[in-house]
């Protein structure tokens, strides 16, 4: 069954319509949704929650735009208003300048073990950080998205960025050493 198929039957609340839908699109949202939370059951909380959002509001798709742009934006939102309710952003003042994040020749390390440190970032550094640097927002959205200021969206990406580079150089420093010794 093709897209627009499949869309007009979840409109009707066709469950193997919804099902298949599902099935699509799980697997891309469920990593959507790991980077803007703590662990893996926060992130299927939050991929639920998305989804019973898009079967409630696919009548609402107009057909602009990507569907996925649409469902990926929704699971984005999903992920905010959680946080938004159940932790307290603060707002950070302090304005940094742009800087390097970290050199890729110093990164020898799995990309889960990265997205388990992004996972360990304080709240709205992760935000920040997920919408910013994965999600390609600009620093106007996201201080929009989660009501804080342009500067403090700025200062908490450059926040993020120093934490997750201490995290990665200590673990590159770690394993490097580890083979050094021959352990």
């Amino acid at each position: 069954m093709n897209l627009d198929e499949l869309i007009k039957k979840c409109i009707k609340q066709n469950r193997k319509a919804q099902e298949e839908l599902y099935q699509e699109y799980k697997k891309m949202l469920y990593v959507l949704c790991l980077k803007y939370c703590t662990n893996e059951v926060e992130a299927e909380d939050n991929l639920h929650d998305a989804f019973i959002e898009i079967f409630s509001n696919i009548k609402n798709y107009k057909g602009r735009g990507s569907f996925e742009g649409w469902i990926k934006r929704i699971t984005i939102n999903k992920a905010i208003a959680r946080y938004k309710q159940s932790y307290l952003l603060t707002a950070i003042k302090d304005e940094y300048p742009d800087d390097d994040f970290i050199n890729e020749n110093e990164i020898d390390l799995s990309l889960d073990t990265i997205l388990s440190f992004v996972q360990e970032l304080p709240h709205q550094y992760r935000l920040v950080f997920s919408l910013y640097e994965l999600d390609d927002y600009s620093h106007q959205e996201i201080a929009e998205m989660l009501s804080i200021s342009e500067n403090t969206s700025k200062s908490n990406l450059h926040r993020a960025k120093q934490i997750l580079k201490e995290k990665i150089k200590s673990k590159s420093t770690f394993y490097y050493s580890k083979q050094k010794n021959g352990k």
